[in-house]
C-alpha cells in the first residue's frame, strides 16, 4: 500500500473536493497524511486520515476572504483574480513547501496530491522528486489552441480563425494582462530554490502534475484537441458519507408546488451585499419558494416567514417565500430545487448540474465566471455578467424557469455524471499513476 501526502489551500472550496478521495485511499489500505489548515482538522481525521497542521505556512481557514485579506474588498473581474493569484496561492507557496518537506522528512510519501492552486505542493514534489496529483477544485488551467486564457471568460474557439484568436490572447495575456503574475512566479520559484519555468502563465510557477483530476465531466469542460494526455474526468466528488441532517421546521414547504429557487453565496460570505440580498429582494413577490443558504455555520440565524434576521449581509424582515439557512447539505436540498442561484463555485456548481439543477450565474471574484462562461456554453443555465440588479435577477430566474431548454440540458448533464463514481475513479487512477511509476514508468496510459 502506498504513503499518500495530501496538501490543500485552506479554504472550504478547495479542501471538500479531496475529502471523498483521502476518505477512498484511506478505505482501501494507503496510508494517508494531509497538510490542512487548522479549521479543517476534524474533516480531515474523518477521512482516516492523520492530520498535519501549517507551521510556517499562513493558516487562513475558517475567515472569509475579507478577514483574511481586508485589502481585497472590491476587487472583481481580472484585475481581483490576478490579486486573489499572487497573495493567496502564490506568495504562501515557499511557505507551505517548507512545512511539506519537514513532513516529508518523517514521512516519506509515495505521491503528493493536492488542490491545483496549492502551489506549494507543486514545489514540495518537485524538490523531493516525487509524482504529483492535482485534483481540480474549479476549471482546466492549463493552455490550448483551443480555448482563450483562463481569466478572460470566453468560450472555445478550436477552428483555424478560433486558433489566431487564442493565440493573439495567450500573447496578450503573458505580456500584458497577466505579466505580473508571469514575474511574480519567477520570484516565488526563486525564493522556493528552485530554476525559473519557461511556459506561459500559470504554467511557469509548478511543474505539471503527473495525473489532473477534474471533478466534473466532459461535457462540461472545453472541448481540446491538445488537452494533456494526464487529464483523468472523473465526475462530482461529493462524498458518500455526510453527517446526519435534521430538516427546518419548514421542510414540507419544500412540496407545496412552488418553484423551490435556491440561492447560496457559496462557502465565504463576501457576497452577500452584491448576490443574495438583491436576490432576495427580486425574488420578494414570485410565486416561488426562495432558499437562501449563507455560507456555512455562524454566518447568519435561520430564518422563516416573515423572521428578523441580520448578518452576512442581510439585513431586516425576510420576504414571506424566503427560508433562509446558514448550511444544508446539497445531496438534500437539490433534490427538491428547479434553479440555483450561485456567484460560480466550482463545486456548487457541478453539484447542481449532478443533480440535474439548472443555475443563474452571477460571477465577480476569483475565476468564477469561468465557471459561469461554462455554464452558458454548455446551455445549463444563464451567466449574468456586469452590474447586477433586481430586475435582470428576476428576469434570469424566471427566463430558465419557462425556458425548459435549460432544464433539459441540465438533466442530460445529470446523467452523465451517473456514469462516474467520482472518488473511486480519483483513487484508481491514483494507484494506476504509482503502479506505473513501480513498473519504471513516468506516466500513466
Amino acid at each position: 500500500m502506498a504513503r499518500v501526502l495530501m496538501a490543500t489551500t485552506p479554504g472550504e472550496g478547495h479542501v471538500n473536493p479531496l475529502v471523498s478521495v483521502a476518505r477512498t485511499l484511506a478505505e482501501r489500505g494507503h496510508e494517508v497524511q494531509w497538510h490542512a489548515g487548522a479549521a479543517f482538522e476534524g474533516k480531515v481525521r474523518g477521512t482516516g486520515a492523520r492530520y498535519r497542521p501549517f507551521r510556517a505556512a499562513y493558516d487562513f481557514s475558517g475567515m472569509t476572504r475579507a478577514e483574511a485579506f481586508p485589502h481585497h474588498a472590491g476587487a472583481t473581474g481580472l484585475s481581483g483574480m490576478t490579486l486573489g493569484l499572487k497573495e493567496i496561492f502564490l506568495d504562501p507557496a515557499p511557505d507551505q513547501m517548507a512545512d511539506l518537506l519537514e513532513i516529508l522528512d518523517d514521512f516519506p510519501a509515495d505521491v503528493v496530491v493536492a488542490d491545483e492552486t496549492c502551489f506549494g505542493a507543486g514545489l514540495a514534489a518537485e524538490r523531493a522528486g516525487l509524482p504529483l496529483v492535482w485534483v481540480a477544485t474549479s476549471v482546466y488551467i492549463l493552455s490550448s489552441r483551443d480555448a482563450a486564457p483562463m481569466g478572460l471568460g470566453l468560450p472555445p474557439a478550436g477552428r483555424p480563425w478560433g486558433r489566431v484568436r487564442n493565440a493573439l490572447l495567450a500573447w496578450t495575456a503573458d505580456s500584458l494582462l497577466m505579466r505580473g503574475i508571469r514575474r511574480h512566479a519567477d520570484v516565488v520559484r526563486a525564493r522556493a530554490g528552485l530554476p525559473r519555468l519557461p511556459g506561459r502563465v500559470l504554467e511557469n510557477i509548478v511543474k505539471e502534475p503527473d495525473l489532473y483530476l477534474m471533478g466534473t465531466v466532459p461535457s462540461f469542460e472545453y472541448p481540446r484537441s491538445d488537452l494533456r494526455p494526464q487529464t483523468r474526468f472523473v465526475g462530482a466528488l461529493a462524498g458518500r458519507a455526510a453527517p446526519p441532517f435534521t430538516p427546518p421546521p419548514w421542510w414540507d414547504e419544500l412540496s407545496d408546488g412552488r418553484p423551490v429557487v435556491h440561492v447560496t453565496q457559496g462557502t465565504i460570505a463576501d457576497d452577500a451585499d452584491r448576490l443574495l440580498a438583491p436576490t432576495l429582494a427580486a425574488l420578494a413577490d414570485q410565486p416561488v419558494l426562495v432558499v437562501a443558504t449563507t455560507g456555512g455555520p455562524g454566518a447568519v440565524e435561520s430564518g422563516a416567514v416573515g423572521s428578523e434576521v441580520s448578518g452576512a449581509g442581510v439585513a431586516g424582515r425576510l420576504p414571506a417565500n424566503v427560508r433562509l439557512e446558514p448550511y444544508i447539505p446539497h445531496h438534500q436540498l437539490l433534490p427538491k430545487v428547479q434553479v440555483m442561484i450561485t456567484n460560480g463555485g466550482y463545486g456548487g456548481v457541478n453539484a447542481a448540474l449532478s443533480h440535474g439543477v439548472p443555475l443563474v450565474v452571477a460571477a465577480a471574484t476569483e475565476e468564477k465566471h469561468e465557471v459561469g462562461a461554462r455554464v452558458a456554453w454548455s446551455g445549463a443555465g444563464l451567466h449574468l455578467t456586469g452590474r447586477l440588479s433586481e430586475e435582470r435577477l428576476r428576469e434570469a430566474v424566471r427566463r430558465v424557469l419557462q425556458d425548459g431548454a435549460y432544464a433539459r440540458r441540465a438533466a442530460s448533464l445529470r446523467e452523465e455524471f451517473r456514469r462516474y463514481d467520482g472518488p473511486e475513479l480519483a483513487a484508481a487512477a491514483i494507484e494506476e499513476l504509482l503502479a506505473a511509476r513501480s513498473a519504471g514508468r513516468t506516466a500513466i496510459s
